[in-house]
């Protein structure tokens, strides 16, 4: 992934607050030679205070194929993508070029994790991982704790292996026509928020955090 310096994040902070709200994305394992990598959406969650990067946990089926890559190379990416939209050309014109000379592009928001991955078999740090998760999606609680040899869960631990993903690196990108003049960020805003498509909220959210909206004059 190519981050322009107007693209990248302002600093750790900014793509961990992100990433907080952002729970699903790919894992993406390389495969044997001469085969593309593995891809496999998931759940997740990410722990920003272990480690320098942080550490995400998840767990998969044991039927899944991606087992006997993951055991080769252990190296993964996890990526994560959203808070995209089209921006139509015209928006992004110059002030002094016809608008149908303006150039069609795409915002959004992506962090990409490099991870070394660690398969996790051991029953009793299963039931520590699903808990860890279920924690992170139901942090008002409502369903039972997993426990080795307990009901509910006890008996289906055997059935999927965890995942710990010790990130190693980290690449974000928030591209919202940083290098872009005021004038051209501030039509986009307005825009998207004339637009109203799924994502335009958040994509001008990322525009005025950003820097993309100027105060208007008071008086």
């Amino acid at each position: 992934m190519l981050v322009h310096p107007w693209d990248a994040p302002e600093d750790d902070a900014e793509w961990q607050s992100w990433l907080a709200g952002h729970d699903f994305g790919q894992l993406a394992v390389n495969g044997p030679p001469g085969e593309p990598p593995h891809v496999q959406p998931l759940h997740f969650a990410f722990d920003a205070t272990c480690g320098p990067y942080g550490e995400v946990v998840t767990h998969l089926t044991r039927p899944n194929p991606l087992w006997p890559a993951l055991e080769a190379d252990p190296v993964v990416l996890l990526s994560v993508v959203d808070d995209y939209v089209y921006v139509p050309g015209p928006w992004q014109a110059a002030p002094d070029e016809p608008p149908e000379h303006g150039v069609p592009t795409s915002f959004y928001a992506a962090v990409q994790l490099r991870c070394r991955a660690r398969v996790v078999d051991d029953p009793d740090e299963k039931a520590g991982l699903l808990n860890r998760q279920v924690g992170h999606f139901q942090p008002h609680g409502g369903s039972a704790r997993a426990a080795a040899g307990e009901a509910p869960y006890g008996r289906l631990l055997s059935g999927i292996r965890g995942l710990r993903l010790e990130v190693t690196g980290v690449r974000a990108k928030f591209k919202y026509a940083g290098k872009r003049t005021g004038e051209v960020r501030d039509r986009i805003a307005a825009e998207l928020a004339g637009r109203r498509g799924p994502r335009d909220a958040a994509a001008r959210e990322h525009l005025s955090r950003r820097g993309g909206l100027r105060p208007k004059p008071s008086g």
